[in-house]
């Protein structure tokens, strides 16, 4: 994003009668570069992730700001050439590993909507969020782990996906190696979309530069969990959750 635009009216705006709630409205910004650009320089080989896995004979893996960046520009452009476009609604149903932060990261750096889904929900409970988000693209693994369990995560996506004919792309990324069915022109790995992107594009173009995103244009979508017989999903805007960010540091 070349430049950024700072709010042009008071900090929040706010009717709980109709009911109404602005952040920062006039402003232009993108979260990623308040998570990422602006440490590069600074604190760019500090850890921005340190990732200790549930099985103590795995390694833990630790992800510099600077490493986090590259990863995330990469998977933007990995979005971008499975045709996820601003304002689309992506889907994310992974187990807890740091290709979750990257895909949240980028979908929020071209300016995507996404929506993460809990790894214990069933096919159905997962189908009925894709219905009502609207979603046309999902972020999944092979499987997960949770404890002593191995979370077939990509068969519940297909389960879930019978009858749904508005997603067009399913991206899977190698976790467990379990073994699971790919639908030829629907399902890719995450790993040969990443390896096109490095091989066919400069470190320099891979510096995917962050959407301008209005300060109420919507982040993310986060679903309740259904115990009132529908899930209802609530709409976090930009600006919001970056003041949110900001009371943490």
């Amino acid at each position: 994003m070349e430049k950024k635009q700072p709010f042009s009216k008071k900090g929040l705006e706010w009717n709980f009668t109709e009911p109404s709630v602005k952040w920062f409205e006039g402003a232009k910004l993108n979260i990623t570069e308040n998570c990422l650009d602006r440490h590069l320089e600074s604190i760019g080989d500090r850890p921005a992730i340190i990732w200790e896995p549930n099985d103590p004979n795995e390694k833990v893996r630790t992800l510099t700001y600077k490493v986090l960046h590259k990863k995330v520009c990469e998977f933007a452009q990995v979005l971008r050439n499975n045709g996820v476009k601003k304002g689309d609604r992506v889907c994310i149903y992974m187990g807890m590993i740091p290709e979750l932060v990257v895909a949240v990261l980028g979908c929020a750096r071209i300016g995507a909507i996404h929506s993460v889904i809990f790894g214990g929900f069933s096919a159905q409970s997962i189908a009925d969020r894709l219905y009502d988000a609207e979603a046309e693209f999902i972020i999944t693994c092979d499987g997960a782990f949770r404890g002593a369990k191995d979370i077939p995560l990509k068969s519940i996506i297909d389960d879930a996906l019978i009858g749904n004919r508005n997603v067009k792309r399913v991206i899977v990324h190698t976790r467990t190696r379990t073994p699971v069915s790919m639908i030829k022109g629907r399902d890719v790995w995450w790993r040969d979309e990443v390896e096109d992107v490095v091989e066919s594009m400069s470190e320099e173009v891979l510096k995917v530069p962050a959407e301008e995103m209005d300060a109420e244009d919507p982040l993310f979508i986060l679903y309740t969990s259904g115990s009132t017989g529908k899930p209802k999903g609530v709409v976090h805007t930009t600006a919001a959750i970056c003041y949110g960010l900001l009371t943490l540091l």
